[in-house]
C-alpha cells in the first residue's frame, strides 16, 4: 500500500506573502477603492484603469467624471467613456443611485438591458 504523502505533487509554494490587491491591477481592485473612497482620480494618460472604469460604469457600478482643464466636471455616458480620448483626467465615483439608468439616452439604453429587466 502507498502513501499519499510519497506522490509527487504539482503544487509549488513560492516563498513570501502574497502582494495585496492594487486599485489599479484589476476591476474589482478598482471598484473597492472607489466604494471606499467615494471616488478616486484616474491620470489622463493610465488607459489601463480609464478600460477597467469603462467596463464598471457599463454595468452601473461607478460612474464617470471627465476634470476639465478649468477645474469643471462633465458627467461621461457610458458611449463616451468608451470612446474618450486621453488628454483629461477622470474622476471615478460610485453611483448616487440606481435611478440614472432610466434617464440614459436611447443609444446607450442596449447597454443596459439586463439591468433594467
Amino acid at each position: 500500500m502507498e502513501s499519499t504523502s510519497s506522490l509527487p505533487t504539482n503544487v509549488i509554494r513560492f516563498p513570501g506573502a502574497r502582494s495585496s490587491a492594487s486599485p489599479r491591477r484589476d476591476q474589482k481592485s478598482l471598484m473597492d477603492a472607489v466604494y471606499a473612497a467615494g471616488s478616486l482620480p484616474i491620470a489622463a494618460d493610465d488607459r489601463a484603469s480609464k478600460d477597467m472604469a469603462t467596463r464598471l460604469t457599463i454595468f452601473g457600478f461607478v460612474v464617470i467624471d471627465e476634470m476639465r482643464p478649468d477645474g469643471t466636471r462633465r458627467r461621461l455616458r457610458p458611449s463616451e467613456a468608451f470612446q474618450a480620448s486621453s488628454c483629461h483626467s477622470w474622476r471615478v465615483s460610485k453611483p448616487s443611485n440606481r435611478d440614472w439608468v432610466e434617464d440614459l439616452p436611447e443609444s446607450d439604453q442596449e447597454l443596459f438591458t439586463a439591468l433594467m429587466a
